[in-house]
């Protein structure tokens, strides 16, 4: 594994780390024990980050999490991340769900909490809740702030909240076929310093090679909804699949690593966490890191990507 630093904070954290979204209904990871045996493979292969969340599984993985780290005497190990949503941003709900989720995650101190989405249905104001989030740094709860799905007009209004602390991170979907955010959010924070923490880096599945034009996960799947996976879509992701099978054989890689290859060299701020349903996609991810295909290759995945348009006018 290889590591970097959580934005200027001097935390060292693998560069490809842990999404938890994998322990919840969603994904299907409900059983305890399946979850603690991921955690123990992330340990194992030097991942240091996981990323969770109050909405995944409503507590379900922020549970198993606590639970884990505390059987395995791994709290020190990882650097927890977590997030509220938007609908609590009210400031008397921002205090609630924070002593929630320590509750769930069995700590003292959260070591990134993120603000998940702005409260885009309801009327808190930005400084009413990020004042609050940076009370409870003062108050010893929480030891970074981070925001996740933010555009930079708004990245910039929170942070102008802020008095004594400042946001280290940014989490935003990224991946090789949805690029969307190297046009504003990641040159603002390649300029300020902030890590990016790339959610669906592998576009939900989309880029592993396991599906194709002709098998494409059922409607009724977590996946079937995204646009990527919409068959006028995704006869065109997968040339960039295509691609990635070719240089995946090259280096004797999976396409799955070359991806997130692919994500790492693209920027030096940019931190993946990729979701694993069991060890082995755990060891598949962690083969992101630790190599580098050449700049040819880099450009050709850029190349085949550049020529792709996702429409999500679907109906």
């Amino acid at each position: 594994m290889e590591y970097t630093f959580l934005g200027n904070t001097g935390e060292k954290i693998s560069r490809i780390s842990l999404g938890a979204w994998q322990f919840s209904e969603s994904w299907g990871v409900t059983e305890y024990e399946i979850a603690k045996k991921v955690i123990i493979e992330a340990a194992n292969q030097g991942i240091n980050l996981i990323d969770t969340a109050e909405v995944y599984g409503r507590g379900m993985s922020e549970q198993f999490i606590g639970k884990a780290l505390r059987e395995l005497n791994l709290r020190e190990h990882f650097l927890i991340a977590t997030k509220i949503p938007g609908d609590f941003l009210a400031e008397h709900d921002v205090y609630k769900a924070v002593e929630k989720s320590i509750s769930r995650l069995q700590v003292k101190t959260i070591d990134l909490m993120q603000v998940h989405w702005p409260p885009c249905w309801h009327n808190f104001p930005t400084c009413e809740y990020m004042r609050a989030l940076e009370k409870l740094v003062h108050l010893g709860r929480i030891r970074y702030l981070g925001l996740s799905n933010f555009p930079p007009i708004l990245v910039e209004e929170a942070r102008s909240c802020l008095s004594t602390e400042d946001v280290v991170s940014l989490q935003i979907r990224y991946n090789v076929v949805e690029r969307d955010a190297e046009k504003e959010l990641i040159p603002y924070a390649e300029r300020e310093g902030l890590t990016v923490l790339a959610w669906s880096p592998l576009a939900k599945g989309a880029v592993t090679g396991k599906y194709t034009p002709e098998n494409l996960p059922k409607f009724e799947d977590v996946r079937g909804g995204e646009a990527v996976f919409h068959p006028e879509n995704f006869k065109n992701v997968y040339k960039v699949v295509e691609v990635l099978i070719d240089v995946a054989k090259k280096y004797g890689r999976e396409p799955s690593q070359v991806a997130l290859n692919w994500l790492i060299m693209s920027s030096p701020n940019v931190v993946p966490i990729p979701g694993a349903k069991n060890e082995e996609q755990v060891k598949s991810n962690a083969g992101g890191a630790g190599w580098r295909m050449s700049i040819e290759d880099w450009l050709r995945i850029k190349e085949a990507s550049d020529n792709l348009k996702i429409t999500r006018v679907l109906w």
